[in-house]
C-alpha cells in the first residue's frame, strides 16, 4: 500500500428548519397512505412496502440514493435528441462505468489514447455546465484485460468528504479529493493478489458510514492464500483495512461485478452482495461476519441485489444450482442464518438477467434480462405483470424517476419508458453513433440528479434535462452512520484494526482493538492483550508493533485477546534490495509467507536440488505469475533460472515481472517479449529466441526510470555460459510505470521450473 495523506477535507452541510406547514402536510401524507392501503400498489397487491427513496438530488453511488434504482425528482424530460432538444451538454468521453453526480460534479470511469498512450482515465466535470474540472489518467498493466473494457468498474462518491473512489481493471484503488489528488491508493493486484481476467468487469466500491466497502476475487499470503471472492473494509479517508470477509467457497468465475448493498434486517446492518461462486451472501458491516448464504448459480454473480424490508431480490443467468435450465430471478427471505437456499426461497421466475440489477419501485420489480426486454414482476409473489422489449443486448441497469423507467442497450440506444399497469409505452428512443457510423457501446445505467439525466456512451458523456431550468447544486446530507450498540451490549467481537498491511523492515505500525455486540454494532476501543504469531519483532502493550529489521522479508500476524475473545491482524513485510531466494532452505511443498500469488507453484526436488516448479492447471487456466516483493520497489533488476520441459507439442512460457513490465520466454513461438499489457501491444518488443526444452537458461530483466520515460531491458542465455554484454531485447516506455513488485511467470501447459532468483538495486 502506497498512502499519500492530504488534509481531510470537511464540508458541513446545512439543514433546513421545518416551516410551519408540517402539521397540515402530516396529514395529507396520512391520508394518502389510507388511500394506497384500500388501492393496493402500483399494479398488483404487493408486501412488505419498501422505505420511500432518500431525499436527495444527488446520485454519489450506482444504484443510486436508496440502492434500489430509483430516484425521487420529477419533472424529468419525456425526449430529447442530439441535435438539442432537451441536451443541456455533451463531453467528449469514452466510458463504460456509470456516473456519479454529488457535490455539484459528475465523475466517470472510461479510456483514452491510442497505441502507446491508451490508458484509463477518471474525470469529473460541473453537472450544470459540463466544463471539465479535472482529469487523472493511469497505466494498466499485469492484467489481460483489452483497451475496449477499460473503465468498466463504477465510482463512488462521498459527498460527506467530497472524495471519489474508483476501482481500475488491473486493480489500482484510489481515493481522490475534490481536486482529483490521491488522498490515498492501494495497487490491489501486487499487495493483496487481487485477480484481473480478461473480462473486465470490475467490482464498484460501495460507501457505509465511514467504510469503504470493495469486492476482491484474490489470492493472498497465508490463510488467504486460496482463491476466494472477499469483502474488505476500508476506512474511507485513510485507507485502513478495517476488516476482511471470505463468505463463499471457491470462484466459479474470476471476473464478476455484483456490487454489494447495505441493509438492516432483524436489527443487524448488512453487507449483501454476489459472490464468484454463484451464491448470495450476508455479512455483518461493522465486523464482515458471515450471517447468512444462499446457493443460487453455479457461475459466479453478476447483477447486484435490491433489498425491500428483510427481502432480498437476486438474479442471474448462469445454470441453477437445482435443475439445468439458465437463469432466474428470486425473492429471498433474508431473516436467516446459515444456509438459508431451501425455504427461505419465497418464489422464483425463470428469466436470465445476468448484468443488469433489478430496479425495485412501489411493490414491482423491473427486471432487465440479456436480450433487453424489461419484465415487470409483482414484488410480493413474483408474478408476471409485463414485458416490453427496448433492443437486443441488455447490460445496464434500469432506472425507474417521474413513473418512467430510463434505460440504454448496448448497441447505442437511450430508451425512456412510460410504466403503467398493463404494459410501458416507448417515450423516445435516441441512436447514438461513432464517427465512422457504428453504434456506441453503452454498458453504463443513468444517474439522476439534479434534475438531470447523466449516462457514458463510448461516443461522450450526456446531461439531458430542461436547458430553461435553474441549475442547483444542493448540499446533501452526511451518509447515514451505522448505529452504536446501546451502553449495556455485551462484547461478541474483538476487532484490530489495521487488519491487513504492509510494511518495511523496521517499520512501525500501531494496532488497536475494539469490540462489538452480537449484532456487529461498535461498542468501544479496549486495552487488549498483545502477542505475535509468525512474525520476528516485539509489540508493545499499547500495541504498538516494531519489527525486526534484520529479518527482511517476512509475514504473520499481530495477535489481540480481551475478555476471552481473540482477534488478529495480518502483517506482510517486504524485504528492502537485495532479495535472493534458491528454495534450499524449503522443503517440498513449502512456501515463503510473503509470496502472493503461490497457489500454483510449489517447491520440488528434482536432481537432488530444490527448486520451484509450476504443473499445469487441475482446471482452467494455465497462465499465472507469484509475486516476491513490494509494489513500491523500483529501479532495480531481477534474475532467474529457468526451464521448460514438453509433452507432445505442447510447451511453457516463462519470464520475468519487473515493475508492471514482462518479460517472456515463449516455448512454442520460440521467442522473447518485452511488454507491459498483456492483452494489449501498449509498449512490446520481441525477437525470434530459438531454446530448448529441458535446458536450463538464465533469464535477467532489468526496468530503469531514465527521465520522463521507462527503459526495460531483457536478456536470455544458457546457464553456466558466459552472460551476453549486450541486452537481447531493449523497449522504451514514454508513459512509465514507475514502480512495481517483481515476480515470476509461467504458462504451464506442461511443468516449467525456477531457481535461483535474484533482485538487485541497478546499478
Amino acid at each position: 500500500m502506497r498512502n499519500r495523506l492530504s488534509p481531510l477535507n470537511t464540508r458541513f452541510f446545512r439543514w433546513l428548519d421545518l416551516p410551519p406547514a408540517i402539521p397540515a402536510l402530516l396529514v395529507l401524507a396520512l391520508v394518502a397512505l389510507a388511500s394506497s392501503l384500500v388501492a393496493g400498489p402500483a399494479f398488483a397487491e404487493s408486501e412488505p412496502a419498501e422505505s420511500e427513496p432518500a431525499e436527495t438530488g444527488q446520485w454519489a453511488q450506482w444504484r443510486g440514493p436508496d440502492g434500489t434504482g430509483v430516484s425521487p425528482q420529477t419533472g424529468l424530460i419525456d425526449s430529447w435528441n442530439l441535435e438539442g432538444e432537451n441536451l443541456v451538454w455533451r463531453a467528449d468521453f469514452t466510458g463504460r462505468s456509470t456516473p456519479v453526480a454529488f457535490d455539484g460534479r459528475v465523475c466517470a470511469n472510461g479510456r483514452r489514447g491510442t497505441d502507446v498512450e491508451r490508458q484509463a482515465v477518471v474525470a469529473c466535470w460541473d453537472a450544470g455546465t459540463g466544463e471539465l474540472l479535472w482529469e487523472r489518467r493511469f497505466n494498466i498493466f499485469l492484467t489481460t484485460v483489452p483497451f475496449n473494457r477499460v473503465g468498466w468498474g463504477n465510482p463512488a462518491g462521498d459527498p460527506e468528504t467530497g472524495y471519489l473512489y474508483v476501482h481500475t481493471v488491473d486493480g489500482k484503488l484510489l481515493a481522490l479529493d475534490r481536486d482529483g489528488e490521491t488522498v490515498w491508493s492501494w495497487r490491489l493486484g501486487e499487495d493483496v493478489g487481487r485477480f484481473s481476467g480478461y473480462g473486465g468487469r470490475t467490482h464498484t466500491p460501495l460507501i457505509d458510514g465511514d467504510q469503504l466497502i470493495l469486492s476482491v476475487i484474490n489470492s493472498n499470503w497465508g490463510d488467504q492464500g486460496a482463491p476466494r471472492h472477499r469483502y474488505f473494509s476500508f476506512d474511507k479517508r485513510t485507507g485502513e483495512v478495517q476488516w476482511v470477509s471470505t463468505p463463499g467457497g471457491g470462484p466459479a468465475d474470476l471476473n464478476t461485478h455484483s456490487t454489494p448493498v447495505i441493509t438492516e434486517i432483524d436489527g443487524q446492518r448488512l453487507i449483501i452482495g454476489g459472490n464468484a461462486d454463484g451464491g448470495i451472501y450476508a455479512v455483518k458491516a461493522g465486523t464482515g461476519e458471515k450471517v447468512w448464504g444462499f446457493n443460487l448459480s453455479k457461475r459466479g454473480i453478476n447483477a447486484s441485489v435490491v433489498v425491500d424490508g428483510s427481502r432480498v431480490y437476486a438474479a442471474h443467468s448462469e445454470e441453477n444450482v437445482d435443475e439445468g435450465t439458465m437463469g432466474r430471478v428470486v425473492a429471498i427471505d433474508g431473516t436467516g442464518s446459515g444456509d438459508i437456499t431451501g425455504s427461505h426461497e419465497l418464489w422464483r421466475a425463470a428469466i436470465g438477467a445476468g448484468y443488469a440489477s433489478p430496479t425495485l419501485h412501489e411493490g414491482v420489480l423491473y427486471v432487465a434480462d440479456n436480450s433487453a426486454n424489461i419484465h415487470a414482476l409483482n414484488a410480493a409473489d413474483g408474478k408476471a405483470l409485463w414485458e416490453s422489449n427496448y433492443g437486443n443486448v441488455g447490460k445496464g441497469s434500469p432506472v425507474w424517476a417521474d413513473g418512467k423507467l430510463y434505460v440504454t442497450e448496448v448497441n447505442g440506444n437511450f430508451v425512456i419508458l412510460k410504466v403503467g399497469p398493463d404494459g410501458a409505452t416507448k417515450l423516445d428512443e435516441e441512436h447514438i453513433e461513432m464517427p465512422g457510423g457504428r453504434y456506441a457501446e453503452i454498458y453504463s445505467s443513468p444517474a439522476i440528479a439534479y434534475d438531470r439525466i447523466y449516462f457514458t456512451t463510448e461516443n461522450g458523456i450526456f446531461a439531458l434535462g430542461d436547458k430553461d431550468a435553474p441549475f442547483e447544486a444542493e448540499d446533501a446530507p452526511a451518509p447515514p452512520r451505522p448505529a452504536k450498540a446501546p451502553a449495556d451490549a455485551e462484547a461478541a467481537v474483538l476487532q484490530v484494526v489495521p487488519a491487513e498491511l504492509i510494511l518495511r523492515p523496521g517499520e512501525s505500525q500501531d494496532f488497536t482493538a475494539r469490540v462489538f455486540d452480537a449484532k456487529g454494532r461498535l461498542i468501544k476501543e479496549v486495552d487488549a492483550k498483545w502477542s505475535l504469531a509468525g512474525l520476528q519483532g516485539k509489540v508493545a502493550d499499547d500495541g504498538t508493533f516494531q519489527p525486526d529489521a534484520a529479518a527482511g522479508s517476512q509475514a504473520g500476524k499481530v495477535q489481540a485477546t480481551f475478555g476471552g475473545l481473540t482477534a488478529s491482524a495480518r502483517v506482510r513485510i517486504g524485504g528492502d534490495l537485495p532479495l535472493a531466494e534458491n528454495f534450499d532452505s524449503l522443503e517440498p511443498g513449502g512456501k515463503r509467507s510473503y509470496w502472493i500469488g503461490s497457489g500454483k507453484f510449489e517447491v520440488v526436488e528434482r536432481d537432488g536440488e530444490m527448486m520451484l516448479m509450476k504443473p499445469p492447471s487441475d482446471r482452467g487456466i494455465h497462465r499465472h505469475h507469484m509475486l516476491i516483493g513490494r509494489s513500491d520497489l523500483d529501479n532495480y533488476t531481477i534474475q532467474t533460472d529457468a526451464m521448460g520441459t514438453q509433452e507432445g507439442r505442447r510447451r511453457p512460457d516463462v519470464g520475468l515481472i519487473n515493475s508492471g513490465y514482462t518479460m517472456d520466454l515463449q516455448g512454442n513461438h520460440q521467442r522473447l517479449v518485452l511488454r507491459t499489457w498483456d492483452a494489449e501491444l501498449r509498449v512490446e518488443e520481441r525477437t525470434d529466441f530459438a531454446w530448448d526444452m529441458d535446458t536450463w537458461y538464465t533469464l535477467k530483466m532489468q526496468v530503469a526510470q531514465e527521465g520522463d520515460k521507462a527503459v526495460i531491458r531483457g536478456k536470455v542465455w544458457k546457464k553456466g555460459e558466459p552472460e551476453p554484454e549486450e541486452w537481447t531485447l531493449t523497449a522504451e516506455d514514454p508513459l512509465p510505470v514507475t514502480s512495481g513488485s517483481p515476480g515470476l511467470f509461467g504458462y504451464s501447459p506442461v511443468n516449467l521450473f525456477f531457481d535461483n532468483v535474484t533482485v538487485v538495486e541497478n546499478p
